[in-house]
């Protein structure tokens, strides 16, 4: 690993750009009222600054300034109505009931609204008892809404000074996931490798790349300041956006039998040599995205083209050696490979001269595609989607009310004295912080957060212990602050551990000596708000992942099919639409995602839960197949070459039925005999057998000719390679629908008859 480029990537991200911009909002105010001694009668002001800071998700700026704005108007009246019935119990609870409800329902206008709702409750819970407000409530409020408004100004400022700054750190991070994508990929050349779990390392990383591209292409395509203003910057960083699709296109397209090759060529070191190649390739990669992370211009690493000749020169020496009658298909599938590997290499560099482009050229540059059509959809904040969810067939009303009986739950245990719970806000905090609307992101949550608090706890514990100079002291604070903040999103139980730290230290600085109590309580309601969230996530109305399978699995089959019709139809002579053809690719990998990212939550759920689970996970990974074969196929729509000798519109209506019929099945349709018809259709490509036929035969009879230029590649290795890749998409294709007549079937046999 190389930790130098791990540690660049981390100090370089937005999170911890974010992350130090919120410390420093939260601290230095401190610092200023510690200066004078006021720190504890101002305390409510640094917490209102962080708590609004923790609501600002990655975005467009508007989106970001109005729920900034939102947010400090919930949490001031929040705060107001909490502290105004707090010593009223049947006001509480009911307080409980409506804030829980609203808030949680919120949720359902994106992930925005669902941090703002997620704090408000946690600012419910702080002000629940009064401990913080003293005797006069209007002025605490006073306070922390000062504290809540300072951190919107440091927002209008810092982003009017860096307006590209977020954009180019997301954008930035693609080209970081793109490089552990193609890490993974480079592993199926090296010896021995292990198949199944690279597989289900790609699909992961696909979610990740997924999630990824949806926030910051609402960041870049829905900013009006980089889709319009006509900068160097802006038509820079959207050209560097599209580019690294382009590219994750570009790694899609290296899909081939890996086992085949690895029997083929296991004498030999040539796919050592592409392994060693690729990952080479992905550090230049990531060079880019360090480099769009920190806001300077990239410069390559290595020589690729010296690389690339030496890579190439390797294989020819192989070929040249070995290739005979027998292994002529071999080498012609490992030559498509460095061909890819080629265009890869060539993609990287034309990003580097797009990087690297000067003012004046810069002027000039153009996506050419109309980039209204590649924004996310996203629901209108209207009454009616609220309205329209305020139903049992809702997992967020669901999860409204599995947050309102948990948070009853842990607000009831403020009533026992007996087991002298000293914090009881911390119980309703941690169970606003565990409990999500899906099962397996709750189970996994409970665990991080008890190991988390439990290890962070004793850390703090040891430091306080034998630490006692102040200037250490908030300075472990200060960057505990930091790498909790930043760690947030990705790491929890890091975030977690060092979020008990500052916590702990932040505690001591305003009542010093009162660790042990801090230590006990912290642990003890960790554990209860653990066991409160498990038990309501399990029992109060779940929302099981399998319930959205067919939902999902519909979708895919459906992209799928669009997205084939749109490669397949250069073939067939109708033209290629680059702009439809870029949007229904966007699509199938959208779709692929959600179906795959639902299938690893799944995996997390109790066993009576996980139906069908096999079934489905064969349907995830044929549906993997599917999306990464056709992005191989498409390689060859977008060139000027023609390919007569491919019987493109039998291999169309061949691969077209069985992607039908799938669909047709999963929707509980009949499937007519004109499907199951088509999909028996034999393509004359029988030319093509021809010229293999005498290209084999020349073997045999003349000594294998000395071929050494990396830049050429014949049309029958064109043709060979388009013809095993429409077959390896006919196979998966009819795989999965046998898939799928199984899982029908089943379903069949277990459903009850009706009387």
């Amino acid at each position: 690993m190389n930790y130098s480029a791990e540690l660049k990537k981390f100090v370089t991200s937005q999170y911890v750009y974010s992350a130090i911009r919120i410390t420093l909002a939260t601290v230095l105010p401190c610092l200023v009222l510690a200066h004078f001694g006021i720190l504890k009668e101002y305390f409510l002001f640094p917490l209102g600054t962080s708590f609004v800071a923790l609501t600002d998700q990655p975005g467009p700026f508007i989106r970001r300034r109005n729920a900034l704005t939102f947010a400090i108007f919930c949490f001031v009246l929040v705060a107001l109505i909490a502290s105004l019935v707090m010593n009223i119990k049947v006001l509480v609870i009911l307080e409980i009931i409506v804030f829980a409800m609203f808030f949680s329902l919120i949720g359902v206008y994106g992930q925005r609204l669902a941090a703002v709702g997620s704090l408000s409750l946690v600012v419910m819970a702080i002000f629940i008892d009064g401990h913080l407000t003293g005797d006069n409530i209007f002025k605490s409020l006073l306070i922390f809404a000062s504290g809540c408004t300072w951190f919107l100004l440091i927002f209008l400022i810092v982003t009017t000074i860096q307006p590209y700054k977020l954009a180019s750190q997301m954008i930035g991070e693609n080209y970081l996931q793109l490089a552990e994508f193609l890490k993974i990929k480079a592993n199926y050349y090296q010896k021995n490798p292990d198949f199944d779990k690279l597989t289900t390392q790609v699909i992961a990383k696909q979610i990740g790349i997924k999630n990824l591209q949806e926030e910051t292409r609402e960041t870049v395509f829905k900013t009006r300041t980089i889709v319009n203003e006509s900068t160097t910057t802006s038509r820079l960083l959207m050209l560097m956006f599209l580019n690294s699709m382009d590219l994750h296109e570009k790694l899609m397209t290296s899909e081939s039998d890996y086992q085949k090759l690895q029997e083929s060529f296991k004498d030999s070191m040539i796919l050592v040599h592409i392994h060693d190649y690729l990952n080479l390739l992905a550090e230049e990669i990531t060079n880019i995205g360090i480099s769009l992370q920190v806001g300077t211009r990239a410069k390559p690493i290595f020589n690729l083209d010296a690389e690339l000749k030496k890579l190439n020169t390797q294989y020819f020496e192989v070929r040249n050696r070995q290739i005979t009658p027998e292994t002529l298909e071999n080498f012609m599938i490992l030559r498509q490979i460095l061909m890819r590997i080629s265009e890869i290499t060539k993609e990287i560099n034309e990003i580097y001269k797009v990087f690297s482009q000067d003012v004046k050229l810069a002027k000039s540059l153009s996506t050419g595609l109309d980039l209204r059509k590649f924004m996310p959809n996203e629901e209108k904040l209207n009454f009616q989607v609220l309205k329209n969810n305020i139903s049992f067939s809702s997992s967020q009303f669901r999860h409204a009310i599995r947050i309102t009986t948990a948070l009853l739950i842990g607000y009831l245990f403020s009533f026992f004295q007996f087991l002298s719970i000293g914090h009881t806000y911390w119980i309703l905090i941690t169970i606003t912080a565990i409990l999500k609307p899906a099962y397996s992101i709750t189970k996994q949550r409970n665990g991080l957060r008890l190991y988390g608090t439990i290890v962070g706890a004793t850390i703090a514990y040891i430091i306080l212990h034998f630490i006692h100079i102040n200037a250490i002291l908030f300075g472990t604070l200060l960057v505990s602050m930091i790498l909790c903040f930043s760690l947030l999103k990705g790491r929890y139980f890091w975030a977690v551990l060092f979020m008990t730290i500052y916590v702990f230290l932040s505690f001591n600085f305003l009542s010093p000596g009162k660790v042990d109590i801090i230590f006990k309580d912290r642990i003890v309601d960790t554990v209860i708000a653990g066991i409160i969230a498990f038990l309501v996530s399990y029992i109060v109305l779940p929302v099981w992942e399998h319930t959205q399978n067919l939902d999902l699995m519909k979708k895919s089959a459906e992209s799928n099919l669009i997205y084939f019709q749109s490669v397949i139809s250069k073939f067939l002579q109708e033209g290629f639409d680059l702009e439809e053809y870029k949007v229904k690719r966007k699509n199938a990998i959208i779709s692929l995602a959600n179906l795959s990212d639902n299938f690893q939550r799944m995996i997390s759920e109790p066993k009576n839960q996980q139906k069908k689970l096999e079934v489905v996970h064969q349907f995830v990974a044929t549906s993997h197949l599917v999306t990464a074969y056709t992005a191989s196929l498409s390689q060859y729509s977008k060139n000027d070459e023609k390919y007569p000798e491919i019987d493109a519109e039998s291999w169309s209506k061949k691969i077209e039925s069985e992607l039908q019929q799938t669909s047709a099945l999963l929707k509980g349709e009949e499937i007519n005999e004109v499907l199951k018809m088509e999909s028996r259709l034999e393509p004359e490509d029988s030319s093509i057998d021809d010229l293999m036929l005498k290209r084999k035969t020349e073997l045999e009879e003349n000594e294998a000719s000395d071929v050494n230029d990396p830049n050429k590649i014949s049309h029958l290795t064109e043709l060979k390679n388009i013809h095993d890749v429409l077959e390896l998409i006919y196979d998966v294709a009819k795989e999965q629908r046998k898939v799928i007549e199984k899982y029908k079937n089943e379903s069949e046999a277990t459903t009850p008859p009706q009387s």
